[in-house]
């Protein structure tokens, strides 16, 4: 295989020579937003969801992306044909670029983006066939007060502090719950429970992020006949669920059979959520890119 490169600025450049300085507000201060992308058979998942999504977050944040979605699109084509990956892990990434060590951002000329093409293995296999633990983060998910929950920020202490408990836990992911006490996501993936036939997923006003994959699987579901609802909802509820799964781009679809020391239901991945799976499958076979 050819050495990896990064598309960085509108250029390939070797991985190990790409860099940003290190007055990047990126680096300084979490300042940019970013996308996790897929790529199956060649094909890029939702590539123009993803990209309107940057696009969104950055305005939220009067960052401003010195490319076009169309050269975007192009430029993360290009990366993955660069590192021969047809079935891989894209991350694009917009940093605020380099300023000074005083917060004000407008002190930052231009932003940097950059483009890293590269496989990925987020969960053992295995869990995706018996399903998965998780715990409960004591680290509540961020108030969107505080931090707009629509803006995929590279400032992403708040899930990784989440993530922290997990790995003392040794489990692979954590859920949050929010301000309201309600579940709102886990550390990088949404949530979904299932009781008595019927999905449910946190609304976006209990500050999940706007999942790609999230919004993929509502469509299988409802495609399928399957009664879904955004609603909130509490532990305790999530607790007595026929089903629960995960959904995100790394993630794809994985059920959850524990949450704490309670076991969901019979403690084993349930019929719709293997329904669910069986159609993301099919639906990432032919990769739409829309």
């Amino acid at each position: 295989m050819s050495e990896k490169v990064v598309w960085f600025n509108g250029e390939m450049t070797p991985a190990d020579k790409a860099s940003v300085s290190v007055f990047d507000h990126g680096l300084l201060y979490g300042d940019g937003v970013f996308e996790g992308i897929r790529a199956y058979n060649g094909r890029i998942l939702k590539l123009r969801s993803h990209l309107k999504r940057l696009f969104n977050g950055a305005s939220r944040i009067e960052l401003k992306i010195a490319f076009t979605i169309e050269q975007l699109e192009q430029a993360v084509r290009a990366t993955c044909n660069a590192n021969q990956i047809r079935n891989g892990y894209i991350r694009l990434c917009v940093t605020r670029g380099t300023g000074y060590l005083g917060l004000n951002p407008k002190l930052c000329e231009k932003s940097n983006t950059f483009i890293i093409a590269d496989s990925i293995t987020l969960y053992p296999a295995e869990m995706y066939e018996t399903g998965m633990p998780i715990i409960t983060a004591k680290t509540m998910r961020n108030h969107p007060a505080a931090m707009d929950p629509a803006v995929k920020s590279m400032n992403y202490l708040n899930n990784i502090l989440a993530k922290l408990e997990a790995v003392k836990a040794n489990v692979p992911e954590a859920l949050m719950l929010n301000w309201k006490n309600n579940v709102s996501e886990c550390t990088g993936d949404n949530i979904f429970m299932i009781s008595g036939g019927k999905l449910t997923t946190p609304p976006l006003s209990a500050c999940p992020l706007p999942g790609i994959t999230r919004a993929l699987v509502i469509e299988l579901a409802r495609k399928a006949d399957l009664p879904v609802a955004e609603e909130d909802f509490t532990l305790d509820t999530l607790y007595g669920a026929d089903e629960i799964f995960l959904t995100g781009t790394a993630a794809e679809v994985i059920p959850v059979t524990k949450i704490d020391d309670k076991t969901i239901a019979d403690g084993k991945p349930g019929p719709i959520t293997g329904q669910l799976i069986a159609a993301f499958k099919q639906l990432v076979a032919d990769a739409p890119e829309d």
